[in-house]
């Protein structure tokens, strides 16, 4: 059996990566959602250990102590991370794993694992992402400006990405099957199933 492939979906706040995220797991695809440990306070309807695991800063700080982290970052004076549990049971299995963090995480998930695939979501203008940003109505302003500085600086990373996609209002099926295409491409590349040619002949 094959190994799972680690998905890394970023991109600024306001760019619809939950909703993507929930959009593909609805589908009942071969993928499992690897939910983070953050250290900020739940919003809206977001219910622990669905969207996340709301933790304290105390309990993060440990799990970085105790090596408990695939990857971590701080985003906005907040912590975001993935435990390893979240992942390695999956992988070995030959379940993907999608993982849904920051660009500064993102770099850290492409020096651990070469096979690791970053796409980065993106709404079709920084207009259109204020927009959604001051639409939601949950943030100060002092918020939102941070969030809008922070998505210049995580468009710095494009290079970095495998892939892009563009989440236009009223198209989200569409991004969708576009991450869907993208998965089953990198599942039927070579260099990831290695043991094909001798199970061929067998």
């Amino acid at each position: 059996m094959k190994k799972g492939i680690v998905f890394v979906l970023s991109g600024p706040a306001g760019s619809g990566k939950s909703t993507v995220r929930e959009r593909l797991m609805q589908k009942g695809r071969n993928f499992h959602y690897s939910v983070s440990d953050t250290t900020r306070k739940i919003r809206g309807a977001e219910k622990d250990g669905v969207d996340y695991r709301f933790i304290t800063k105390k309990e993060f700080e440990d799990g970085i102590a105790a090596g408990n982290y695939y990857e971590y970052a701080q985003y906005t004076g907040e912590y975001y991370g993935t435990p390893v549990s979240q992942l390695t049971p999956y992988i070995e299995k030959g379940v993907n794993v999608i993982l849904e963090i920051e660009v500064v995480g993102a770099m850290q998930v492409k020096k651990r694992d070469k096979n690791a695939v970053l796409v980065m979501l993106l709404p079709p203008s920084y207009a259109v992402l204020e927009k959604r940003l001051r639409d939601r109505g949950t943030e100060s302003e002092e918020k939102i400006l941070k969030r809008l500085a922070r998505s210049r600086e995580e468009l710095q990373y494009f290079d970095e990405y495998d892939y892009f996609l563009l989440n236009e209002d009223g198209k989200i099926d569409e991004c969708v099957r576009q991450l869907e295409m993208i998965a089953e491409a990198e599942s039927n590349k070579t260099k990831n199933n290695p043991d094909f040619p001798n199970e061929f002949f067998k």
